[in-house]
């Protein structure tokens, strides 16, 4: 079976993933015991508000019908209608979605740049000062909480040391660029308001160092485990035998396939980054997707939960086939069938 027909195949696959998401959340968001229509209009609102609010909302209908509508709406591209705003929450979505695509990006680069080399390090220097030094770093990335090391870097280098931004996308007296893609600095960047280019770039250091932080320790410990396995085989034997440098030894054939589990880690925490890293948004007011799922949440705001939830199922969905494809380039073994 060829690539192409593999992807064809992953993409089916995707779409009853997708249809077995809808189903389970749709089910979930009506089983639990709150009621939307309330916290719309008020627990002291008369009871024909109540009925007629019910009744424009579709809920009403018997539960099957319900999700019968609201698959249909999915087909024609429809998420529903946010019930705490009254936008669609496909605009929604397209409004917040691109800040946290800005953000995850210089998170998951932070991480790779910062997690590859020292999971190297630590590897070529097993249980020496830099290998306990790397593994320090990685420790305290992964089990310190991502809300105290966001408060901490906000204490130090902008309330103590005035090196950094507050939160925010860019500064109150910085004009936003036009809108293009919805990521401010690409935006900016693209349409040449270099004022806007690096004053967002500016406030896009702290938080992605803070969520990079976190996945590059977890891509170090990956990437030493990895290399170590790979540094006993017998071919790594050969190729110091022949006198190749220690450099072409690790970069040029033991890293890459050591890479291979490291790409899926990679993969999926750039998939869980897009999803919406609440906590970070919230410290950072950053508005991306974490803040407006916490916010549905908070609202009872059923459409925008199912919404947000299936554009994570998508996500994680296409995060895996991608990862899967680069399989195929890192080792040629690799063929899908």
């Amino acid at each position: 079976m060829s690539l192409v027909t593999y992807i064809l195949r992953r993409l089916l696959l995707m779409v009853l993933v997708l249809f077995g998401v809808t189903l389970v959340t749709f089910t979930l968001t009506h089983v639990v015991p709150v009621n939307p229509v309330l916290a719309l209009v008020g627990d002291r609102a008369p009871q024909d508000v109540v009925d007629r609010v019910y009744h424009e909302l579709g809920l009403d209908k018997p539960l099957p019908v319900q999700y019968v509508l609201y698959v249909r709406g999915l087909l024609h591209g429809e998420l529903g209608v946010s019930i705490a705003d009254q936008r669609p929450v496909a605009e929604d979505l397209a409004r917040y979605l691109p800040a946290t695509i800005e953000l995850s990006t210089a998170a998951i680069l932070v991480a790779i740049l910062v997690g590859i080399p020292t999971g190297i390090v630590s590897a070529v220097y097993r249980n020496r000062w830099p290998d306990h030094l790397a593994r320090v770093f990685a420790l305290g990335g992964v089990s310190l909480p991502v809300f105290y090391t966001a408060l901490l870097g906000l204490a130090i280098f902008y309330v103590a040391l005035g090196w950094l931004p507050g939160p925010g996308q860019l500064s109150p007296y910085v004009t936003p660029p036009p809108r293009v893609t919805g990521m401010v600095v690409v935006d900016a960047l693209l349409t040449g308001r270099w004022k806007a280019f690096w004053d967002g770039l500016y406030h896009l250091i702290m938080p992605a160092t803070v969520l990079g932080w976190s996945s590059a320790g977890i891509i170090a410990r990956m990437v030493r485990s990895s290399l170590l396995e790979v540094l006993n085989t017998d071919y790594v034997r050969t190729a110091w035998a022949k006198g190749l440098s220690g450099r072409a030894v690790v970069l040029r054939h033991a890293l890459r396939n050591a890479l291979i589990p490291t790409v899926t880690v990679i993969g999926l925490t750039y998939g869980s980054l897009l999803q919406g890293a609440v906590l970070t948004e919230t410290i950072f007011a950053w508005p991306g997707v974490g803040r407006y799922a916490t916010l549905s949440v908070i609202s009872i705001d059923v459409p925008a939960v199912l919404g947000v939830t299936l554009v994570a199922a998508l996500i994680y969905s296409f995060v895996n086939l991608v990862v899967d494809i680069v399989y195929a380039y890192l080792d040629p073994r690799i063929r899908y069938r």
